[in-house]
């Protein structure tokens, strides 16, 4: 199993405990890595949510969370990789959805494979790995 980068649908997911399979899935990754990496971006999606909801229990619950795991930044170079994604995005029909984008440039950026339930909103990008911790 190759690093990951969690995308914000299956860290919700994991937060959540409740499919036996995400679950499992995440304790067979730690056990291998020792800690989750997620992007800033997802961060704040799932942190404005959380607040959004006044969800105070899992608002401390995911706080401890991001103190044990490797957020990546949204760097320069994040950026242009993004960029670069939205302009072939364009040109070949799809969508544009910045947020996707730049969690995608970010494991790209990071040799990571990207975690996610949405394969399809990333499966045209190139030399991206996706895995979908959903399925068996």
């Amino acid at each position: 199993m190759m690093p990951a980068l969690l995308d914000t649908d299956i860290l919700s997911e994991l937060l959540k405990q409740k499919n036996p399979v995400v679950v499992q899935k995440a304790a067979a990754y730690l056990v291998q890595h020792g800690q989750f990496a997620l992007s800033a971006l997802s961060r704040y999606e799932m942190l404005r949510g959380l607040l959004d909801k006044q969800a105070t229990s899992a608002l401390a619950k995911f706080a401890i969370f991001c103190q044990q795991s490797l957020i990546l930044s949204v760097t320069d170079v994040v950026l242009d990789r993004a960029a670069d994604l939205w302009v072939l995005a364009g040109r070949q029909g799809r969508p544009r959805s910045d947020a996707d984008l730049l969690i995608a440039a970010t494991a790209l950026e990071h040799g990571r494979a990207l975690v996610t339930g949405n394969t399809q909103h990333f499966s045209w990008i190139p030399g991206l790995t996706l895995e979908d911790w959903r399925i068996p």
